[in-house]
């Protein structure tokens, strides 16, 4: 593959499961799905490092469409291929399918919608942040827990939080590019009529980013998992695989 990502990958064959991780995370999050794809998905599956995080390559301007752009080569042209994306991932997925990828399918989660301008105002700020180094492994590691929303669900040993670390001359560092904070609210509306796949949009139960009503403007199937959070794909792999049925 022709890509700057680093992609994690397994299983063969087809349908082709494309698993993209929210913001400030990486491909790595979906460790605890790799025993379960392999007993239960029939194809490969490929999980990258979004553009600016992990050991994937940073963009010169952070938009869905940009990112999409990017994780397009991996996308087998002629294939079938199925995306299951959390937040920031669920609307790249759905940026990949509007322009015209070959995707049959896109399982949207936790998606945040609806934005404020207090929200995109602190969002901008945060975009223009200098990258901040830290003493020691256990602070960056906090803070990537923290920025990726992943704080209590993984151990800061935890080789996904390694994954999203930098250590340069003693000092650590996120490996998140902070201008990806810039990437703005999606135009649910635009995506949802121009992606030809078939689109579900879910959410945890107790997801503070979301809610049912939100999600459900745009006439598209909406899952609600019970018991579930913002992370719902960490905290329970079994129950959101039914999001692939």
């Amino acid at each position: 593959m022709d890509t700057d990502l680093r992609v994690l990958s397994g299983g063969d064959g087809e349908p082709l499961l494309l698993l993209l991780h929210g913001l400030g995370a990486t491909g790595d999050v979906w460790a605890g799905w790799q025993p379960m794809l392999a007993e239960r998905w029939p194809g490969r599956w490929l999980a990258p490092d979004l553009p600016g995080h992990g050991g994937s390559a940073p963009l010169p301007e952070y938009t869905f469409d940009a990112l999409a752009a990017a994780v397009r080569p991996i996308v087998e042209p002629g294939g079938r291929t199925v995306v299951l994306g959390h937040s920031l991932g669920g609307v790249v997925g759905l940026a990949l399918a509007a322009a015209g990828a070959p995707v049959a399918a896109v399982a949207g989660l936790g998606i945040k919608v609806a934005w404020t301008d207090e929200e995109l105002d602190k969002a901008q700020a945060l975009a223009q942040r200098p990258v901040a180094w830290f003493a020691s492994r256990d602070e960056a590691a906090a803070r990537h827990l923290r920025v990726s929303g992943l704080a209590g669900l993984l151990d800061p040993d935890d080789p996904a939080v390694t994954a999203g670390l930098v250590q340069e001359d003693g000092q650590w560092r996120l490996a998140l590019d902070p201008r990806a904070f810039g990437v703005g609210a999606p135009d649910m509306a635009g995506l949802v009529a121009n992606s030809p796949a078939a689109v579900t949009l879910a959410r945890g139960e107790h997801d503070p980013m979301n809610s049912d009503s939100q999600l459900g403007q745009w006439g598209v199937p909406v899952v609600t998992l019970p018991g579930l959070g913002h992370n719902a794909h960490v905290e329970s792999p079994e129950r959101c695989l039914t999001l692939l049925a």
